[in-house]
């Protein structure tokens, strides 16, 4: 975490239990978003933050929520119940942000849950019934749950909404719709995304009372610290030039995003038959598979992890030095999640994009969203074509002269 302020955690009012755990994660300065959310959420607001990927946002909201329950804590005899729900899109996120309350909530003695599903649920079960304070979980797994009587919202006091627009995008909104008109009315609501276009927005209005809004960058802003090239490149070629990409000594640990998932699948074969350590994560795979690949590539044992979209939504892995785009999204602003991945906690990295003929109209919408021209490579062993650019017309444009109107013809009476 880094700011470009003179801003400590010690200004945003934390105790003492908190701010002993961010130390200790060697964290000095909060982020933008983290500035400009917590002194609101320990006033109880209601919030709307729009922030990009990797700003920082699970601890602007992890933190003030750890404080306002510690400081309401209960007494030790009374059974503990939940007063905290956070909603995540997908079971990697929700994943990581479990792992952001223990770590941040060690000094405070409270008690966190991730519900997710793809795995069974008993662990889950039994958690839920030794008590905890705080549960993290994914639409669906917690609407079964519910539905087997196993959870109670009675004395919840926090919602939390993350990474609303992909919610919206997984078509979760409806599950979301049941589980907001099953806890209390009478609650914090902290609503967080990446972009808030006017359907967002719509659907935040329906759940936050009042809130305050906390914009840190302009939507789809790309990363600063990310250096951005595009490849043109053949699509038949673009597996050969990412394995010769690949076998440079700089790629220390690489995210590779592909359309589809049986591609994700294809790709990491072809690349493992090159001799690379490589791992595949996509919506097909089961939760254990996940989290184990994940965890062969936060150690390092894989050097180069092939993803999907949706399935390396709210991925958070240090030292990531390249992103490859093999396959151009269909939304530009797909394209800054995906180079938000790289250049985290301020570290600096490299976005490359493979662009085959057919791609040029997504990458040109990529160039108008985010406001600049990328940097086109033009010297790879596989470079066959690169479109020309436009030559500018230096002509200064002369207005074209004003018709006059012809003067009618008048017939002379005789």
């Amino acid at each position: 975490m880094t700011s470009s302020s003179e801003s400590s955690f010690e200004n945003l009012s934390l105790i003492e239990p908190v701010l002993r755990a961010v130390r200790s994660e060697g964290y000095k300065y909060p982020t933008p978003i983290q500035e400009k959310a917590i002194p609101y959420i320990l006033k109880g607001r209601d919030l709307l933050g729009c922030a990009q990927t990797g700003t920082g946002k699970t601890a602007a909201f992890a933190l003030p929520i750890l404080q306002r329950l510690f400081k309401n804590r209960r007494s030790s005899s009374a059974k503990r119940v939940i007063r905290a729900l956070v909603l995540s899109p997908t079971r990697e996120l929700a994943a990581q942000i479990g792992e952001s309350f223990k770590v941040y909530g060690k000094h405070t003695g409270l008690r966190s849950c991730v519900i997710f599903g793809g795995v069974r649920q008993h662990q889950q079960v039994s958690a839920l019934r030794q008590g905890v304070d705080i549960v993290i979980a994914t639409p669906g797994r917690l609407l079964d749950l519910m539905g087997q009587r196993l959870l109670k919202f009675g004395e919840l006091d926090i919602l939390v909404l993350d990474e609303a627009d992909r919610m919206l995008d997984m078509g979760f909104m409806p599950d979301v719709s049941r589980i907001v008109s099953a806890i209390p009315a009478d609650r914090q609501t902290l609503f967080f995304s990446a972009t808030l276009t006017p359907d967002i927005q719509h659907l935040a209005m329906g759940i936050v009372q009042e809130p305050v809004r906390v914009d840190v960058e302009p939507s789809a802003t790309p990363v600063d610290n990310v250096k951005q090239v595009v490849y043109y490149v053949e699509k038949y070629e673009k597996r050969d030039l990412l394995v010769h990409l690949l076998k440079e000594q700089s790629v220390s640990r690489a995210l590779v995003f592909t359309r589809t998932k049986h591609s994700a699948d294809r790709l990491a074969r072809y690349l493992t038959n090159a001799g690379l350590r490589v791992l595949a994560i996509h919506g097909n795979k089961s939760q254990s598979t996940r989290q184990k690949a994940l965890g062969s590539f936060r150690n390092g044992n894989v050097r180069v992890l092939v993803a999907t979209d949706i399935a390396a939504r709210g991925l958070d892995v240090d030292g990531i030095s390249h992103v490859f785009n093999l396959d151009l999204p269909n939304e530009p602003e797909v394209y800054v999640h995906r180079i938000g991945r790289t250049a985290r906690a301020g570290a600096e990295g490299i976005a490359l994009t493979f662009c085959g003929r057919e791609e040029r109209p997504m990458l040109s919408q990529i160039q108008k969203l985010i406001r600049g021209k990328i940097e086109v490579e033009r010297e790879h062993p596989f470079v066959s074509w690169v479109p020309e650019p436009k030559e500018e017309d230096s002509r200064k444009k002369v207005k074209p002269a004003r018709l006059r109107r012809p003067l009618k013809r008048f017939r002379r009476r005789r």
